[in-house]
């Protein structure tokens, strides 16, 4: 704690700005020099856009865009306690050399303990450069708290607070960075994050604009197909794709975050899960596919899989009880309530199977509506979906063929997201 506020201390006496936090000048102080690991020209961008059929969403590129490597100090799930998190800031050049507004991205769930998003073959990452970086938007995107140079023990799953020092420690991170790497930020911040990065990138813009409204000038905020209303979740009685990974995820991390989730893994999980489950997520080697294949996590339909791995005592505690300490501790992380000064976009695809959109968006939406919000608006980008992916264009409606077996695997994690970053764009590019 000390060196990181030493160091910091001592920096700001040379230089005013270098430490980013006003609360704590480490938060946000870099770690290790900001590496470059790549530039991506505007034409190697165009021709990725290209081959991918991506290009139609993204446009031509405008910038050259540099790829560069952050490790930043931030702060724990529990105490504040300091420690590290890295992530990659993408910066606009080439012809593009005016001020950037800065963009802070949050990403998806992720398996995989190593990976890092400073990584210029990482899809997430490409999609960030094409999306944003290559047209005019400096962007930072966290590898959050317990993924690749973190050294933070476990990674705090969907747990609202610490999401959001992240992104913002993050965006200080990018600020301390920028004069090194050749970047010139407007002042401008703007949020956007997919999956459980729509989670962090809601939780983050309300902490910036309750906590931090004096050091960020936040004009927006594109939240994507984000499970904003964790409690109601639990309340519907059919499992959601991804049950077998997202649950267990969720269960530990707060498990480990507030300790009373539950007195014994054997009252949540089922042999032989309940052997290994509470180290499980995120995953030194292995990935989606891999944690199925080996048999470390249940196959099968959403319910099999959910009853395969859960007591049904907890599953059914958890969906009717309104003192069960896991419902308890998702309405702390529920996002509904609050009121955001900058303009909000909410974004998902109606034929979402793995975050319902009328179970989040659509609550969320109708939450931001009855405090009479008149700056947030939502579209469903399904109908983009269907055209594009479905068979004939629409959706597949046998659950036994191979067709809907594809849409529905794929909907969440591969078509959808290209269509909701277009519209959040659409909504940056007004305000930027």
């Amino acid at each position: 704690m000390n060196y990181f506020r030493l160091t910091c201390v001592a920096a700001a006496a040379l230089v005013l700005v270098a430490c980013g936090g006003s609360d704590d000048p480490a938060r946000g102080s870099l770690i290790d020099p900001p590496a470059t690991l790549a530039t991506l020209t505007a034409a190697q961008i165009d021709a990725s856009t290209s081959s991918a059929g991506l290009q139609a969403l993204t446009g031509k590129a405008k910038c050259d865009v540099k790829v560069v490597a952050l490790n930043y100090a931030t702060v724990g799930a529990k105490s504040g306690e300091n420690t590290n998190a890295s992530g990659v800031m993408l910066v606009p050049g080439g012809s593009c050399t005016t001020a950037a507004p800065l963009l802070a991205y949050a990403k998806g769930t992720d398996m995989q303990k190593p990976r890092t998003l400073a990584n210029p073959q990482d899809s997430e990452t490409f999609l960030l450069a094409a999306m944003y970086a290559a047209q005019g938007y400096a962007v930072v995107a966290t590898d959050y708290l317990g993924f690749a140079k973190s050294t933070y023990s476990y990674h705090p799953y969907l747990h609202a607070d610490s999401e959001a020092t992240s992104v913002i420690d993050s965006m200080r991170a990018a600020r301390n960075a920028a004069s090194t790497v050749g970047a010139s930020l407007s002042g401008k911040v703007m949020f956007t994050g997919y999956s459980q990065g729509g989670h962090s990138s809601m939780a983050a813009q309300r902490a910036a604009e309750r906590d931090h409204a004096s050091e960020f000038n936040v004009v927006a905020g594109a939240h994507l197909a984000g499970p904003y209303n964790l409690s109601g979740s639990l309340r519907i009685p059919d499992a959601i794709a991804g049950v077998q990974f997202f649950v267990p995820y969720l269960v530990t991390s707060w498990q480990k975050v507030y300790g009373n989730v539950y007195t014994d893994v054997k009252q949540v999980f089922k042999a032989p899960y309940s052997g290994y489950i509470e180290n499980l997520l995120p995953n030194p080697t292995m990935n989606y596919t891999t944690l199925l294949t080996s048999g470390t996590l249940p196959a099968g339909t959403p319910n099999q899989a959910r009853d395969a791995l859960f007591q049904s005592d907890f599953i059914t505690g958890s969906q009717t009880s309104t003192t069960h300490p896991l419902y308890l501790t998702a309405k702390k992380n529920d996002l509904l309530g609050w009121s955001p000064k900058a303009r909000v976009l909410l974004c998902g695809g109606a034929g979402d199977p793995t975050v319902p959109p009328a179970v989040h968006q659509a609550v969320m939406k109708a939450d931001f509506d009855s405090r009479g919000l008149t700056n947030v608006s939502s579209v469903d980008v399904d109908a983009a979906i269907q055209a594009t992916f479905g068979p004939g264009g629409k959706a597949p409606t046998d659950p036994t063929s191979a067709a809907f077996a594809t849409y529905y695997g794929s909907y969440h994690g591969t078509y959808e997201p290209p269509f909701c970053h277009a519209q959040a764009r659409a909504v940056f590019d007004t305000v930027k």
